[in-house]
């Protein structure tokens, strides 16, 4: 029996928690040993992720997968790095698709930030090739592909290899680019691109500026993330999550790139969602404070109107998923797992479900299906739209 039945959901965001070494063998070898050397990153196996292979095909925990489907996290999880495993992941779970990203790649290895221009485009590459064969054993599994800006005469190229690929979502960083804004001119051709395309642009966590370390030198102890170490997001941490995507999103407004390319769809994965409605209210209050700006007199809406018209984004579970709704767009939010992460939980339907209590049944369907669908374009095939059982429906 799946977790879901009776409605069709998609899953906006899942993950790939590659082995160590993975990303390695899709970079092509003149670029290895940079890749190496830059990062840290080498193509060998640690024991623990080969104990972790051989926990797979043990057929005793392979026989208690199904009911251990939401249970299992991390590498633990059935089709967390085997792409044959997935599908039947998806069975269990009933989802209609997942959007899938990566674990080890979120910030491209912060190549961009040191100034790798070659290295980093040559990474994204290496990343959309794994991305989309792993996504490849199954249409309900949509592949993202990233698209570093720091190179901006090349970030078409990425974006049509990635397409070309199978990618059925272009990432690019939710921070700016070293040395210019998002909302520059010469990465018009990009966003024509997507637009073509009819695939939306992404931003996920793990793309931002972090909070500088500064802030943790407070005279006592070091706080912990909730694995234990240092990597992952504290209480105080987690606050800077939107800070980079506010000021993105600003400018790609305000600068007129959402004009520009008025069918283009952008969303937030894994960013949270409530920062928007002060986003939408700032930006309006903004506009009206510096109108007479000749760019802002362009606009062909309030800000706030622009985003409701082109933008979606997940929140968390445990945000005030009804409060984010009433106060955005009925079309603005998206259901999401997390899927294979600790973060996502054991029960994500469950949280939402109680977040949403009051709501419409026609609003709940817009949150678990039907902005999915309208983000996704032609990312998503017509038939994923409903599960099987409902397509007559």
């Amino acid at each position: 029996m799946p977790y879901v039945e009776g409605q069709t959901i998609h899953d906006a965001d899942s993950h790939v928690m590659e082995l160590p070494g993975t990303i390695n063998r899709y970079i092509e070898p003149k670029f290895r040993a940079a890749f190496a050397e830059k990062t840290g990153r080498s193509d060998e196996s640690p024991h623990w992720s080969q104990k972790a292979e051989a926990q797979h095909e043990d057929p005793e925990f392979k026989a208690g997968a199904e009911a251990n489907v939401l249970l299992r996290k991390n590498y633990e999880a059935l089709g967390a790095f085997k792409a044959a495993d997935r599908p039947k992941t998806l069975d269990y779970l009933g989802f209609a698709s997942q959007l899938v990203f990566t674990t080890a790649c979120l910030s491209n290895f912060g190549l961009e930030q040191k100034g790798e221009v070659e290295l980093a485009v040559e990474t994204a590459r290496a990343h959309n090739r794994m991305m989309t064969e792993f996504c490849g054993v199954d249409r309900r599994l949509l592949a993202t592909g990233y698209v570093p800006l720091i190179d901006r005469a090349r970030a078409p190229q990425v974006a049509k290899e990635a397409i070309a690929l199978g990618a059925k979502a272009l990432v690019i960083p939710s921070r700016h680019p070293p040395g210019f804004s998002p909302s520059h001119r010469e990465l018009d051709p990009l966003w024509a691109i997507a637009q073509e395309a009819r695939i939306p642009v992404l931003f996920h966590v793990g793309g931002e500026e972090k909070m500088h370390r500064d802030y943790l030198e407070n005279g006592l102890p070091f706080v912990k993330d909730f694995h234990g170490g240092d990597e992952n997001f504290t209480s105080l941490t987690f606050m800077s999550i939107p800070l980079s995507l506010w000021q993105s999103l600003s400018a790609l407004v305000i600068d007129g790139v959402f004009d520009r390319f008025p069918n283009l769809k952008w969303g937030a994965i894994e960013l949270g969602a409530s920062w928007m409605p002060s986003l939408m209210r700032f930006l309006d209050s903004g506009v009206a404070a510096f109108g007479k700006e000749e760019r802002l007199q362009t606009l062909s809406a309030k800000p706030s109107e622009i985003l409701k018209r082109q933008f979606r984004l997940t929140p968390y579970p445990h945000e005030d998923t009804r409060w984010i709704i009433e106060n955005t767009s009925e079309e603005m939010c998206l259901f999401s797992s997390d899927f294979p992460h600790v973060e996502g939980g054991r029960n994500p339907l469950k949280r939402f479900n109680d977040s949403l209590d009051g709501v419409s049944e026609a609003v709940k369907r817009k949150f678990y299906r039907d902005n999915f669908i309208d983000l996704m374009g032609a990312g998503l095939d017509p038939a994923l739209h409903d599960l099987p059982a409902l397509q007559a429906a």
